[in-house]
């Protein structure tokens, strides 16, 4: 587009504007059929040629006002919370030493064999010297009581003692 294009678009718009002024200043009806847009002056009364005063909304109907009350609510709900929840009963666990038990666990698995072997050994050593001479049968005894475990040395130490 051209300047010369440009200056006469300009015109008739201007033009255009200036005739649907006198004609709205006349209190000629408009046609919106032609496709012109009328004005609507929403911050301008045309009538007494000043501004229009929009009627206000209550300044004492502010969000500020409204919430002022709701924070002191939720503060003193929130103090009345902390102090329910810092009760040491809440706190504390039913069992403190859980989680050692838990982390101990899987250590001890593994010790659980040797510790069976050392106590079978005492048994034996403690059968031994309460005998004072180990009999052909107090040997097979023994010899049964590394093969059955722990838990069978156990029984069989408590049954001679």
């Amino acid at each position: 587009m051209s300047l010369q294009e440009a200056s006469n678009a300009r015109k008739a718009k201007l033009a255009a504007l200036k005739k649907r002024k006198l004609q709205h200043d006349a209190g000629a009806p408009t046609d919106a059929a032609d496709g012109e847009e009328t004005f609507k002056f929403r911050n301008y009364d045309p009538e007494t040629g000043t501004a229009r005063k929009h009627a206000r909304l209550d300044e004492e109907d502010t969000v500020e006002k409204q919430v002022e009350g709701l924070t002191d609510a939720a503060i003193a709900q929130d103090e009345a919370q902390r102090a329910q929840e810092l009760d040491l009963t809440n706190i504390q666990p039913k069992k403190p030493n859980w989680d050692l038990k838990r982390d101990l666990e899987r250590k001890l698995a593994k010790l659980k064999p040797k510790t069976e072997l050392a106590i079978s050994q005492l048994i034996r050593k403690r059968l031994q010297a309460q005998k004072g001479g180990a009999e052909p049968a107090t040997d097979e005894l023994l010899a049964g009581m590394d093969k059955a475990g722990a838990g069978d040395a156990d029984e069989a130490g408590s049954d001679e003692d």
